[in-house]
């Protein structure tokens, strides 16, 4: 997969913006990269599009930003000519996806059937926008078509939001999601920045589910764990499940045998739906992660990692949802 479209990936979240004032082009990038979407597709549909493009991609160069709702060869050029690092059409248009494909150009057609998925592996792509998502059968759609094409990842756009955006994300077939809703012509018309800001960061973290999942406390041994687990179980009736490493007392407190337990108390574990995009999200805020503490699942998927730096005594680790 092209380079560029693995970091949209790892994105999630592609916000699709009309401007028609490109003033305000720089202003609206930046903010959405305050709010954790460090990415933008600005369309076509204006005659403004490309001056955007020009101005993000000079003036936040920390942004990805691709341009949308692309119909020609010759908006292609300009597109690319101004900054684009990738396209994105509204439906497949061979003319279009061959053109970019010989340039090496990523590009994202708009696909809503089996047809469409056909003409896309057929001509070599591994990533389409499946538009318009939500009137096309949303994610059950995808789940119900996506296994004849294992090759293939969607970027269901259309009628995403903050309330539905979660569900499209934790399919593993979906690549990222494009949506409006955080950069609505209200708020871009009122200059409101901020507010896009706020709406960008709700939409990463309706994205990412994360969750508290359970707590890791050091015992120090493993009499001093049973003990602990055993005194847990009586006073409030918590199962106990013990391990080769640590006893749980219920499913949210986790006593650990060993003195050389992760964290000077102990450990907190985040649950995400997504911890390959909840990783490269905490990165982009500072967080530094341990890589030898990787855990991999079935298949060899990211499980568990754990985070280089402790909160109040604590370790803390991200963890993937079943």
């Amino acid at each position: 997969m092209h380079k560029v479209l693995e970091e949209l990936g790892t994105i999630g979240i592609i916000p699709v913006i009309k401007i028609d004032d490109p003033e305000g082009a720089v202003p609206l990038a930046k903010a959405l990269a305050a709010g954790g979407i460090p990415c933008a597709e600005v369309t076509f549909r204006t005659a403004q599009g490309e001056e955007a493009i020009r101005r993000i991609s000079a003036g936040a160069p920390e942004i990805l930003v691709g341009a949308g709702t692309v119909l020609t060869t010759d908006q292609v050029d300009r597109a690319i000519g101004a900054g684009a690092q990738f396209i994105v059409s509204p439906g497949y248009n061979p003319k279009i996806v061959g053109y970019c494909l010989e340039r090496g150009i990523p590009i994202a057609p708009g696909c809503s059937n089996p047809s469409d998925f056909e003409q896309a592996l057929e001509a070599g792509l591994e990533v389409v926008k499946f538009f318009p998502a939500e009137q096309s059968g949303g994610i059950a759609y995808i789940k119900a078509v996506a296994a004849p094409y294992g090759g293939l990842k969607f970027i269901p756009t259309g009628g995403i939001n903050a309330g539905n955006i979660g569900a499209y994300m934790a399919c593993d077939r979906v690549l990222a999601c494009g949506g409006t809703w955080m950069v609505s012509p209200e708020l871009l018309k009122a200059g409101d920045f901020a507010g896009i800001s706020a709406l960008s960061r709700e939409a990463v973290f309706a994205m990412l589910g994360f969750e508290a999942a359970h707590v890791g406390l050091n015992a120090g041994s493993g009499e001093a764990a049973r003990q602990g687990a055993a005194l847990i179980s009586r006073l409030f009736g918590f199962p106990v499940n013990e391990g080769n490493s640590s006893i749980f007392a219920g499913p949210y407190l986790e006593l650990m045998k060993s003195p050389a337990a992760a964290g000077t108390r102990g450990h907190i574990a985040i649950a995400t739906t997504a911890i390959v995009r909840a990783r490269a999200y905490l990165e982009r805020q500072g967080v530094v992660f341990d890589p030898a503490s990787i855990k991999t699942g079935a298949g060899g998927n990211l499980n568990v990692i754990f985070a280089r730096d402790e909160i109040l005594g604590f370790a803390w680790h991200l963890v993937q949802k079943k």
